[in-house]
């Protein structure tokens, strides 16, 4: 590798610049070891089968066989497989119409989410424009009908939720500047849910029911400021009123059945500790309810007439994915942090793979709870071999509203091949763990969760595990603006930092980011950069960045609507003012990369600084 100083910079020595080339980036690993991480990635991974309502042989399902995250078409009656979507930075987003004759899947730009619907014959043939009359967006819902289909966008004007009918001209049936989606569309075609945020807070929607023959209102219903409302899915008889919906009236994630029409509801109770979502089985008798808590997933039977929960029998671990199939089967995703991810039934038989062999096994967690400033923090911890204390990589997820968890991680088990613990911290701010610690960054995000990270930290290096001296923060997205803001706030405890695709200039990002985060941030920030503008300030990495001792690595993607590069560039111009050490890689892709040997390369270069910067 040729390592060039960026133009600009006071010291040439503290700034390289990372050719975006697919060289190998040496990482002084044994060959062995570099073997082995990579094997994880690139061994083919599933998404769980989706399946046409009327035609359920006819299955859609996500893959990266070919090397590029794509959509795969699959006839379960005569076990044909097809590639369905072809281009060179991958396709995520795809469904099937219910008859199972259409493809549809969303067209974005060298992975910049902005793009159009497009539709496929099930069985192979030219990609048409699904509607040409709805313009390029980004996407914000879609429902495929039997006789029309709703498509949501999003711009910088706001929201609008369009309606397809077949034979007639298309047309919009909600617009509004806050962000608003596509939820939930009768077996008939007759009504349709969307979800919307006119209160003004995205992160609690409420629901109002449209009748699709002429877009009148038939129903609302909202829970007040705090309390977020989820249309799952309707019923699945043809004249099924019954919208299955998840509240948080207590504190976590629960649900109820609505019947739009009467607007009656019924809550299903259910003594679980945890967060619970669900789906219908299909003949509308009874629910596939997926429990998440303390990082692990299992699922459950609940007979809607007699109450009764039954428990199916998976192992520990966390689920992606569930269906309940018309023959009354249950089919899954599954994975945990040793067993790598499979797409079987809840009974054991695997239902689909497209692999030769598995990738290699990778390490357990450890669960710990540890003292915080907000309550008990969950934190997983992953040990390399030889004794304690460890050099420590801090890997935190982002979202914020996500969490790290007991599944396969490709990333996790590679810094642990380096010879690296791993520790993750489901700060404040985390799913899983209640609304109220979820929404406990409110008014003050970043700083919050830094403060649980750092407990953590504190913890552990009191307990001999984590060597202070040798600790790295790394993360992507949210948690790369965690790693930016803790290298500058929390400048003694980490020796490196790796911030991929991050938040890095607040106000900046506010202004180049998709509009759908704008109104989250507002939200979240209490309200705009000009109503609360030294709050974002205060949480802005670059406020801090005169403070950052460690040296950082960046990695960014030209075409990032979430995390724009002109913030990033703002950041490391600054770093590069004050001669701080620092690395950047740049690559031609948007919010992360759905080519293998891409993200490959993105770890590989992580791995290389790690190395260089902290010795395992």
């Amino acid at each position: 590798m040729t390592a060039e100083p960026t133009s600009g910079s006071p010291d040439p020595a503290a700034t390289t610049v990372i050719p975006e080339t697919p060289t190998p980036y040496a990482t002084a690993l044994p060959a062995e070891v570099t073997a082995r991480w990579q094997a994880r990635f690139r061994a083919p991974r599933v998404s769980l089968p989706g399946w046409a309502e009327d035609a359920p042989h006819r299955n859609l399902y996500t893959s990266d066989v070919s090397g590029v995250v794509e959509q795969y078409a699959w006839d379960r009656g005569t076990d044909v497989h097809r590639q369905a979507t072809d281009r060179p930075n991958g396709t995520l987003i795809g469904t099937l119409s219910p008859d199972g004759e259409t493809i549809w899947w969303f067209a974005d730009t060298d992975g910049d989410e902005f793009g159009i619907w497009m539709t496929q014959p099930f069985a192979g043939g030219e990609d048409a424009v699904a509607v040409p009359e709805v313009e390029p967006a980004y996407p914000a819902g879609l429902e495929v009908g039997r006789t029309l289909s709703a498509i949501g966008r999003s711009t910088d004007d706001g929201s609008e939720l369009w309606l397809a009918p077949s034979g007639s001209a298309p047309r919009v049936v909600y617009r509004h500047p806050d962000p608003a989606s596509v939820d939930a569309l009768t077996r008939d075609d007759e009504l349709l849910v969307i979800s919307h945020s006119e209160h003004g807070d995205p992160r609690y929607p409420a629901l109002r029911v449209l009748r699709t023959a002429d877009d009148s209102v038939v129903a609302e219903k909202w829970d007040g400021e705090g309390r977020g409302l989820h249309a799952l899915e309707f019923g699945p008889r043809p004249d099924d009123r019954r919208l299955l919906v998840g509240h948080e009236r207590r504190g976590r994630e629960e649900l109820l059945v609505w019947d739009v029409v009467a607007d009656t509801e019924a809550e299903i109770v259910l003594d679980l500790p945890g967060d619970v979502t669900a789906g219908w089985y299909p003949d509308g008798s009874a629910l596939l309810v997926g429990h998440d808590h303390a990082a692990r997933s299992e699922l459950y039977r609940y007979d809607l007439t007699s109450g009764a929960l039954e428990r199916l029998d998976t192992p520990p671990g966390v689920v992606r994915g569930a269906t309940a199939r018309p023959d009354g089967t249950v089919e899954l995703a599954w994975s945990s942090s040793e067993r790598p991810p499979v797409i079987r039934r809840a009974d054991g038989p695997v239902v689909l793979s497209v692999g030769d062999g598995e990738p290699p096994a990778a390490y357990p967690v450890e669960d710990r709870w540890i003292p915080g400033p907000g309550g008990d923090v969950h934190a997983l911890l992953v040990r390399p071999q030889g004794e304690a204390p460890y050099a420590t990589a801090f890997l935190v997820h982002g979202g914020p509203e996500a969490l790290d968890d007991d599944s396969y991680r490709a990333r996790r088990a590679a810094y642990v091949d380096a010879g690296y613990a791993v520790v993750h911290v489901n700060y404040r701010g985390s799913t899983g763990y209640g609304s109220t610690w979820r929404d406990a960054l409110t008014g003050r995000p970043g700083l919050t969760e830094l403060e649980d990270v750092g407990a953590v930290y504190d913890a552990l290096v009191a307990e001999g595990i984590v060597d202070p001296a040798r600790a790295l923060l790394s993360g992507g997205s949210w948690g790369g603006f965690l790693t930016l803001l803790g290298l500058g706030t929390q400048p003694e405890r980490w020796a490196a930092g790796i911030a991929e695709v991050p938040v890095a200039d607040y106000l900046a990002a506010y202004e180049d980011e998709m509009e759908g985060l704008r109104a989250y941030d507002r939200a979240l920030f209490g309200g705009s950069p000009e109503e609360v503008h030294d709050v974002y300030v205060r949480s802005s990495p670059i406020t801090y960045v005169d403070a950052v001792a460690a040296p950082v690595l960046v990695v960014a993607g030209a075409n990032d609507p979430r995390c724009p590069i002109r913030q990033i560039d703002n950041y490391l111009g600054r770093l590069q003012e004050l001669g701080k050490e620092h690395e950047v890689y740049r690559f031609d892709a948007g919010h992360g990369s759905l080519v293998i040997e891409e993200t490959i390369r993105q770890v590989e270069v992580a791995l290389s600084f790690a190395l260089r910067k902290i010795k395992p």
